[in-house]
């Protein structure tokens, strides 16, 4: 594997572009068409897809509708920032919301956040040697 990729669906590519933007700083790379925009910024690209609610998640045909609802997913991405607060404070204005507390443990803070489209993702402030404190222990 040479690269790696991360595709998010959104019902709103301008409304998307408008919120990673201003939430997590990210620029628009390359628009591909008006339904599929990469943003560059982070470590790796972030695609967004413009799929409207209700089509199919995939091309089988058990596959679940899409819904940009508050939903759960067993994949989400963590974005390292330099002070937690901060970014929290960024992404509530741009739109994305807080779940619970910012949480504090042996490498860092972390708070659970989703955007306005349903998503979950992470906020991350490392400490000290970030995750390698945790083999300190």
């Amino acid at each position: 594997m040479t690269e790696l990729r991360a595709c998010i669906d959104v019902d709103d590519v301008d409304r998307a572009i408008a919120f990673y933007s201003g939430a997590l700083g990210l620029e628009v790379g390359r628009r591909f068409d008006e339904g599929w925009v990469e943003l560059v910024g982070a470590p790796i690209p972030l695609d967004l897809l413009g799929r409207p609610e209700g089509s199919p998640a995939n091309a089988l045909p058990e596959a679940p509708a899409r819904s940009y609802h508050r939903h759960w997913t067993p994949i989400h991405l963590d974005f390292v920032v330099e002070d937690i607060d901060v970014a929290v404070e960024r992404v509530e204005r741009a739109g994305g919301a807080l779940e619970g507390e910012v949480q504090t443990y042996t490498y860092g803070r972390l708070a659970r956040m989703s955007d306005p489209f349903g998503h979950g993702f992470c906020l991350l402030e490392f400490h000290g040697r970030g995750y390698d404190e945790i083999l300190a222990s």
